[in-house]
């Protein structure tokens, strides 16, 4: 059932269907009448079958739940709820919730069901403790409905990689100086990304960014191996002599070339030795052309050397120079290895908890607010 088509009624109904199968024989899960219920979507009544003792569950049902809303919408209203009954809670359905979403109605102590078989309830009186893990990613069912600009796409990669390299406060103006973007698009895209709490402003001031979880978001939203063409090679005499090839090449291959994942992950955390080493390709290079160069061997499978058109000249922003080969920077490399394959990810999280502890290794100066790459 399409999102954008599921009432709030069919909403109640499948939590009902839900909650039944769970609970099991023994238990009952029924409606109070409508015209007791004009606060909230509706009330259920949840009931032992051998017993007297019963719940009552506050239904508010969504078609979307955005971090944003549980924090000025359903906290307030649980918070109302619990000053004047003990015995209700309150229980939020959708067709899906985010992982943070998910985080953050835990924390309060708000139940949750969603459609794709993620449920949260706790309940004293009778005992009721059900928690099952659906899809940590949103069927395509259950996309926001109106929300068109997202974390995916190059240009979102420009803005997301400036919030989180460049402290606070960020004005529009400054975001669109230092990324190229145009400011309806970098408002449109603060939105989103204020619905999910990984910014907050004051007026049109960006004071505060969760550039943790922004990373995290980015990454579920754009797959490293999805931005671009690449291809798969075999380096004859390893990566380390190649490594040292790259610097034996003309300036405009050496500038052309950077290294990505776990290599440039490695440069700070070490979760593994070696490793599949990730080359962006710049645009005015060819990927056959580079493969020439460096003599590398096109296969099929156990490939060493990934080369990857780079899908903007921005992934490159902030890139250093070690010992004449070209690195992206932590952040970059933090996004690519969170979004690839094998064991990719986990060294991108090793990246993040380093970039957590020594955020002054990393991170651009307010005085240095230029993080855009030169352009060949």
């Amino acid at each position: 059932m399409e999102s954008e088509m599921i009432t709030d009624d069919d909403l109640v109904q499948r939590c009902m269907t839900v909650l039944s199968g769970l609970l099991g024989t023994g238990w009952q899960v029924t409606r109070r009448p409508a015209k007791e219920t004009k606060v909230f979507d509706a009330v259920l009544e949840v009931k032992e079958e051998v017993g007297s003792t019963f719940t009552q569950l506050a239904v508010e049902a969504k078609r979307s739940v955005t971090p944003r809303a549980v924090e000025t919408q359903l906290v307030p209203q649980v918070e109302l709820l619990r000053a004047f009954n003990n015995y209700t809670n309150l229980l939020v359905v959708a067709p899906w919730l985010s992982p943070p979403t998910r985080k953050l109605l835990e924390e309060h102590g708000i139940g949750y069901l969603d459609l794709t078989g993620n449920v949260s309830l706790r309940v004293s009186r009778p005992a009721i403790v059900i928690y099952t893990v659906g899809s940590a990613r949103a069927p395509k069912s259950a996309a926001m409905p109106g929300s068109k600009t997202t974390l995916a796409g190059p240009k979102a990669g420009r803005l997301v990689r400036h919030l989180v390299d460049v402290p606070p406060p960020h004005r529009g103006v400054d975001l669109q100086r230092a990324t190229g973007l145009s400011l309806p698009y970098i408002s449109r895209l603060l939105e989103t990304l204020e619905s999910q709490l990984l910014i907050r402003r004051d007026g049109r001031t960006i004071t505060q960014v969760d550039w943790l979880m922004l990373l995290r978001a980015r990454a579920q939203e754009s797959a490293l191996l999805t931005r671009g063409s690449y291809t798969g090679m075999l380096a004859p005499n390893g990566v380390p002599a190649l490594l040292q090839q790259i610097t034996q090449l003309t300036p405009e291959y050496i500038d052309g070339l950077a290294v990505t994942g776990s290599y440039a992950a490695q440069r700070f955390v070490q979760v593994a030795v070696g490793g599949q080493l990730t080359l962006y390709v710049a645009n005015w290079l060819k990927l056959e052309d580079v493969a020439d160069e460096l003599g590398l061997l096109p296969v099929a499978e156990g490939a060493d050397v990934l080369l990857l058109n780079e899908p903007d000249p921005f992934v490159r922003a902030g890139a250093e120079f070690v010992d004449g080969v070209q690195y992206v920077a932590p952040s970059q490399a933090a996004l690519d290895c969170l979004a690839g394959p094998g064991r990719m990810p986990a060294e991108g999280e090793a990246l993040l908890d380093f970039m957590e502890r020594w955020p002054e290794e990393w991170r651009t100066s307010h005085n240095h607010r230029q993080t855009r790459p030169v352009q060949h």
